[in-house]
């Protein structure tokens, strides 16, 4: 298939992208507004001869956080744009620059010719930028019709997605042969974007950027003040963060199992998706579990069992209230999300099998012994329990994971250099 035909096969489909948004809407009210930017109809208004910067929704928005801060230091003469793709991305992208007057933002419009078109004749971006490996071949040759590099940054290629691309060479050829540059991860990737059609000149072996996340020395003694106003200084607490339908289930039932040791033990269940809220707080309710929404600011009393993380923009200070982690999205084969920001935090890291998403990070946990993965309700609530029972080997993990992510860094600065070099062309 090349370009002209997946074109023809988009303008196809409209109607189901149209089925789709109202199906999406039904659950997440907000994919009902804003449609025309999905056009590039009605943008606001964008000051012309920056950077654009595309992270698909909330995880890429946070993971592109600080190379994003890093380009408004480097270049204070440059406006940013950032776009995203769903509603959950554009809360996060507005809440983490709602103060920065050079960031202006909306949605990507859809891959159509004439929509890419219109988008980049309003912004007229130096430089686009691409979080990890959100690929749309019209906007891509868009901006190499009018001369603007493309970077794909901190960019993954798993073997599954790799043998998909490899389907479509027709289209995906020419499309990686229009980028600028493809900072990928690790090596492996690299040469899984050479054998699917980018330049070698063009790809660059950067690491992970996420390594490169930094912490506010506030936040744990905020968590830690905060656990002394809930009196729960002394309570085993531990949270599982960013499930994913199918998951919640299983960390109830371990945490159930905990209680039977541990009947002060307080479980944080943070759901990844807003729109899964109200449903996990049903359920919470429902299996008989004394429960409090962290959106209504109740302190969590003595008999209460679980804390529910229904806020946008605080996981990180979650973590930081827990004594131990399980990263979500792996107990179901979503394939993870990201071990780092706990690790950063030095808490002992937990998670399911499904982990291709972050096979290399894993595997560098793994091998420090940062990380313990587990199966089912059992295997979590023994894990979780022994954390709770072996203190020394908690603290263990933790600086563990924390010299992990310290012995990595380094990827966002290879990152900016390449970017710059872009820039002064």
């Amino acid at each position: 298939m090349n370009r002209t035909l997946y074109t023809l096969l988009f303008h196809l489909g409209l109607p189901l992208v149209a089925v789709r948004l109202w199906l999406r809407a039904r659950k997440a009210p907000a994919y009902a507004r804003r449609v025309a930017e999905r056009f590039a109809r009605g943008l606001p208004p964008m000051r012309p001869d920056g950077i654009w910067v595309h992270a698909v929704s909330v995880g890429e928005s946070i993971a592109a956080a600080p190379m994003i801060r890093a380009l408004l230091a480097q270049h204070p003469g440059l406006p940013i744009t950032l776009t995203c793709m769903t509603p959950t991305g554009s809360e996060r992208i507005q809440a983490m620059f709602a103060n920065e007057p050079r960031i202006q933002h909306c949605y990507l419009p859809y891959d159509l010719p004439w929509a890419a078109a219109r988008f980049l004749d309003t912004v007229r971006p130096r430089l686009a930028v691409i979080m990890e490996t959100e690929l749309w071949p019209n906007h891509i040759h868009q901006c190499a019709l009018r001369g603007i590099p493309v970077a794909l940054a901190n960019a993954r290629l798993s073997a599954r997605s790799a043998r998909g691309y490899a389907r479509f060479a027709r289209l995906t050829r020419p499309m990686l042969e229009e980028m600028s540059l493809i900072a990928v991860q690790t090596e492996v990737e690299a040469e899984r974007f050479r054998q699917l059609g980018a330049r070698a000149e063009s790809v660059q072996v950067t690491g992970s950027i996420k390594f490169d996340l930094t912490i506010d020395p506030q936040l744990q003694v905020r968590a830690t003040e905060l656990r002394e106003q809930w009196q729960a200084r002394q309570r085993p607490v531990w949270i599982a963060a960013s499930t994913h339908e199918g998951e919640d289930e299983v960390v109830l039932a371990a945490h159930r199992q905990l209680l039977g040791n541990y009947p002060d033990a307080l479980l944080i269940l943070v759901p990844r998706h807003p729109e899964r809220f109200n449903g996990v707080f049903e359920l919470c309710r429902q299996q008989g579990f004394p429960t409090v929404r962290r959106s209504t600011g109740q302190p969590v009393g003595a008999t209460d069992s679980v804390l529910l993380g229904d806020t946008m923009g605080e996981l990180l200070f979650l973590y930081a209230l827990a004594d131990s982690a399980f990263v979500g999205g792996s107990l179901v084969p979503n394939g993870g999300h990201n071990l780092l920001e706990p690790a950063a935090l030095c808490k002992p890291v937990l998670s399911g099998p499904h982990l291709f998403n972050f096979l290399e990070i894993a595997a560098l946990m793994r091998e420090a012994g940062a990380l313990q993965e587990v199966d089912d309700a059992e295997g979590l609530a023994v894990a979780v329990r022994s954390l709770f029972e072996l203190p020394q080997d908690a603290r263990r993990m933790g600086e563990a994971g924390l010299k992990v992510m310290q012995a990595n860094q380094g990827a966002l600065q290879r990152l900016l250099d390449g970017l710059g070099r872009l820039l002064a062309r």
